[in-house]
């Protein structure tokens, strides 16, 4: 059975601040309604290339987006791609790379920030270039996309963590205040995505050190974090959980055909394609 996601991102969250600071988030996992675990993002832990990661499943060695600076179109095919081509809805309200990977590069303000065409991978977006662009507007931006829209998928993406990192260090009381803030921004509206039937996921793309950045192997960079919400999610941890897998794994909630790598153990068994569905 086909299910409507959300994808919620919240960059630069490292797992270490995630799982002490996002306090209505945990109230959820401890009252039974969610569950939480950490992953390792993929290498480098950079933006634009674990964007293209979650997005397609492609690791960045093998997408050719293995910096920041590399800007371009994606090459792969995204859940962008893979919904919109088999009749479902898609939307977006995230930062400006999100439009240069999967609507057009380079990104112009005024022609790329609103997006509303059905022939699109992306069929409607609201993006934003301003790293301290509030994270309670982002969130506030994909709620009117949902309600204006109805979206079967859902890309959520805000930055305001990743700022604060970068301004003042993974260890920094900014840094984690920042994520106290997108913890408060959600419980404004997760509630209502969870009542209109979405499944949801609330990850990150990668972490944040003590440096101010992020890209290699320390676990404050790489350990990121995973909540799920929703009945189409295993009550117990997924085993082996790679990055790479959560773009096959929400194609599959999807109800989509593909051939994308996903992680059986992260959904309930009701959610388990079948011997005729998608590809592990």
């Amino acid at each position: 059975m086909s299910q409507r996601v959300i994808l919620v991102v919240l960059d630069g969250l490292n797992h270490a601040v995630g799982h002490h600071a996002m306090g209505y988030l945990s109230a959820l996992v401890e009252a039974g309604s969610g569950q939480y675990q950490s992953l390792d993002c993929e290498l480098p832990a950079m933006s634009r290339p674990l964007y293209e990661c979650l997005l397609t499943g492609e690791l960045p060695v093998d997408s050719g987006i293995v910096n920041n600076q590399v800007v371009r179109r994606s090459r792969s095919i995204s859940l962008f791609d893979l919904a919109s081509c088999q009749g479902r809805r898609t939307a977006a309200a995230a930062y400006h790379w999100v439009s240069e990977l999967y609507v057009a590069a380079p990104f112009e303000r005024s022609r790329h920030r609103w997006l509303d065409n059905p022939d699109t991978a992306i069929q409607a977006g609201l993006f934003y270039w301003q790293d301290h662009y509030p994270d309670d507007h982002v969130f506030s931006d994909a709620e009117m996309l949902r309600l204006r829209h109805d979206p079967d998928f859902l890309l959520v993406h805000s930055m305001n963590i990743d700022d604060a990192g970068h301004r003042h260090g993974g260890d920094s009381p900014q840094y984690r205040n920042a994520a106290r803030h997108a913890d408060v921004a959600l419980a404004d509206y997760l509630p209502a995505w969870l009542e209109a039937g979405y499944q949801v996921i609330v990850t990150a793309d990668h972490g944040m050190n003590a440096d101010r950045s992020h890209s290699g192997l320390l676990e404050e960079e790489r350990r990121v974090p995973l909540w799920t919400f929703g009945s189409a999610f295993a009550s117990a941890p997924a085993i082996e959980l790679r990055q790479r897998e959560l773009c096959g794994t929400v194609a599959t909630l999807l109800g989509l055909e593909h051939d994308k790598a996903l992680n059986h153990t992260l959904l309930a068994a009701h959610a388990q394609p079948s011997a005729k569905g998608s590809a592990a």
